[in-house]
């Protein structure tokens, strides 16, 4: 039984590798509609929302005025290039330097960190995640090529020093603001080998098809509010 689940990982690896390289230097055409598609609804999105951005920065200024509204990460993409990612502030603003007491508490197993009812999660920021609005300003990195609408989630330097050469498959595309690991229910319940192999899978099959998918699965999660 365990040689036909480690046979069974194997076969996803090879065939994530086989796709990934088959993206690298060929399937133009998805290629150029993923980008354009990218553009077009990230400018969407930035202009349409405008409004909701003017609200939330006034919310977050109002329930911490001392703090900036967005908040800028260093995040790991595709082949390893490093870029800044933008969110909406949701935390205070010293949660960077209070992580360290906080990582006996950690719920997740390999490189990530995450805790339920994470004390360093400001009043507006547990709205916002929930409603998944923090996220909206990542359309900036979408619009100038740092990721893409659908890709695995970037992760911080500090976790990817941790990967394991499997884990680092997950880097061979464009990451992004959606993936399947976001769309699942359970997600908070999923171990990371687990994460892994959904990006993996996305890999294997990304398409027109596979994101339009996603991309819909992504609004009835935004619309039911099962962000965190």
């Amino acid at each position: 039984m365990e040689s036909q689940a480690q046979a069974k990982t194997l076969d996803l690896d090879l065939e994530a590798q086989a796709a990934a390289e088959r993206l690298r230097t060929g399937r133009w055409a998805y290629r150029f509609v993923k980008r354009a598609f990218d553009v077009a609804f990230s400018a969407f999105v930035l202009v349409g929302f405008s409004w909701l951005f003017l609200i939330v920065a006034v919310a977050i200024k109002i329930d911490d005025p001392k703090g900036p509204v967005f908040f800028a990460q260093e995040r790991v993409g595709r082949d390893g290039k490093t870029f800044r990612m933008h969110k909406f502030r949701s935390m205070c603003t010293d949660a960077e330097k209070r992580l360290a007491e906080l990582q006996d508490l950690n719920e997740k197993d390999g490189p990530v960190f995450k805790i339920a009812n994470d004390p360093r999660i400001t009043r507006v920021g547990r709205v916002i995640r929930k409603l998944s609005i923090d996220e909206l300003p990542q359309f900036i990195n979408v619009l100038v090529g740092d990721m893409s609408v659908v890709g695995p989630r970037p992760p911080l330097p500090k976790e990817v020093e941790k990967y394991t050469q499997r884990q680092a498959q997950r880097l061979s595309i464009r990451g992004g603001l959606t993936c399947y690991w976001q769309t699942r229910r359970n997600r908070d319940s999923i171990s990371f080998d687990e994460w892994v192999d959904l990006d993996l899978i996305y890999i294997k099959q990304c398409s027109v098809w596979a994101d339009v998918k996603l991309i819909v699965q992504t609004v009835g999660v935004v619309l039911t509010a099962q962000g965190s």
